[in-house]
């Protein structure tokens, strides 16, 4: 008997406490959204670059294209970061003939990649929401992968004869690799 009323105390103090439970209120009032796709397993990582974004309008075909407009820029903007550090440490490391103009040959590859690369995206996923005033938001995720930008990358630089005279693939995909391990941590 004395197990049961103990239980019974138990539960109801457990009841209580959760539906007692204030709704998060962040400075001066104001109600926490909850963002989507904000787990870890929907940033970048060591193997795939990823953007997040949204677009809201009245017709969901067009919240739909402006959502994938803004993750593609975002996406690209991270695409033309990477192969920028990633070219940019590669050219340091080498001492043959002149830097700058090898800095600058790798910078136009690194425009080229980018307008290439984003033909090779996958949406992750996504999700929709209808708003209150009936228009639609619509989020999604979409990822490129380590290998499809070095593909990219790799095809490039064997079409153009100065940078192969320049290039060693070992030292750039080590180097390529660790920055994409950076984007992991």
């Amino acid at each position: 008997m004395k197990t049961l009323k103990s239980i019974s105390f138990f539960c109801l103090s457990f009841l209580l406490l959760n539906s007692c439970k204030a709704p998060k209120v962040a400075i001066n009032g104001a109600k926490e959204i909850q963002v989507p796709f904000m787990d870890s397993k929907y940033k970048s990582d060591k193997d795939n670059l990823r953007a997040k974004q949204s677009g809201t309008s009245p017709d969901l075909a067009t919240a739909k294209k402006i959502a994938m407009q803004n993750a593609k820029s975002e996406l690209a903007g991270n695409i033309q970061s990477l192969v920028k550090r990633v070219t940019d440490q590669f050219t340091n490391q080498r001492t043959v003939g002149s830097n700058q103009e090898l800095e600058n040959k790798f910078e136009e590859l690194s425009r080229e990649v980018v307008d290439q690369t984003l033909s090779d995206i996958k949406v992750m996923d996504e999700k929709i929401f209808q708003e209150q005033d009936k228009s639609y938001t619509y989020w999604l995720v979409i990822e490129i992968s380590k290998e499809s930008m070095f593909n990219k990358i790799q095809s490039k630089i064997s079409k153009n004869e100065k940078l192969q005279l320049d290039y060693d693939k070992k030292k750039f995909e080590e180097i390529f690799n660790n920055e994409m391990a950076k984007m992991g941590q």
